[in-house]
């Protein structure tokens, strides 16, 4: 009998496309639905009661959601192709840990950048990002993915943030690639992966968007 796979997501969440990502990975085919946020489908509620948010992975009538928590089960249940956990106990703890940090240091950040009006408070935002990017760039290190050699758990977390680049420096006024030139390289070579490419979405609609909600917030 196949997996019955729903995704409930929305397109510009970059938590929702680290689950697209670790599903292209292992080559599972799955049902895509598309949530409104501002006015939630009774099956998001339902499946996730706890924090009403997207991404929501449905398996055979099962949620799990919290988007790393989903690529980790993704990882365990379909294991027999492109591991995305190291097999050591303390290399994956480890990748939990950084997948961890990318969780809670970046995300938090970068609403300094785009949803605030105040230039100090951009600025300050701006810096505390080049810094997080650069300890991450210092993790990576001159490996080809976080992973070592192969893409895994991090790389997942972490790749989907990159869409997101060129609005974070739109209006930081500020180049990534200048500050951190290796891990923009890194981000280019996980775009050659089709699992990547094809599961992350445009930039510039990515800038549309985040324009249409500062103007619908009085930001702009």
């Amino acid at each position: 009998m196949a997996d019955e796979i729903v995704l409930l997501s929305s397109w510009p969440s970059m938590f929702g496309m680290r689950v697209r990502v670790a599903l292209a990975e292992k080559g599972l085919k799955y049902e895509y639905r598309e949530e409104d946020l501002r006015n939630k489908s009774p099956l998001l509620l339902m499946m996730n009661p706890v924090h009403k948010k997207i991404p929501v992975l449905i398996h055979n009538g099962k949620p799990i959601s919290v988007s790393m928590i989903i690529v980790d089960y993704i990882d365990e249940v379909w294991n027999h192709k492109s591991p995305l956990l190291p097999t050591d106990p303390y290399q994956r703890a480890q990748a939990r840990f950084w997948a961890d940090y990318v969780d809670k240091k970046p995300f938090d950040i970068v609403k300094k950048i785009i949803w605030s009006t105040k230039g100090e408070e951009q600025e300050t935002g701006k810096k505390e990002l080049i810094d997080c990017l650069k300890l991450l760039e210092g993790e990576l290190g001159d490996n080809p993915y976080f992973g070592g050699e192969n893409f895994g758990f991090v790389d997942v977390s972490l790749v989907t943030f990159s869409c997101w680049f060129h609005t974070y420096e739109s209006y930081g006024n500020f180049s990534i690639e200048t500050e951190c030139p290796k891990l923009v390289a890194w981000t280019k070579r996980c775009l050659e992966k089709e699992s990547v490419s094809s599961s992350l979405a445009d930039q510039h609609k990515i800038h549309d968007f985040a324009s249409r909600v500062r103007k619908r917030l009085g930001i702009e």
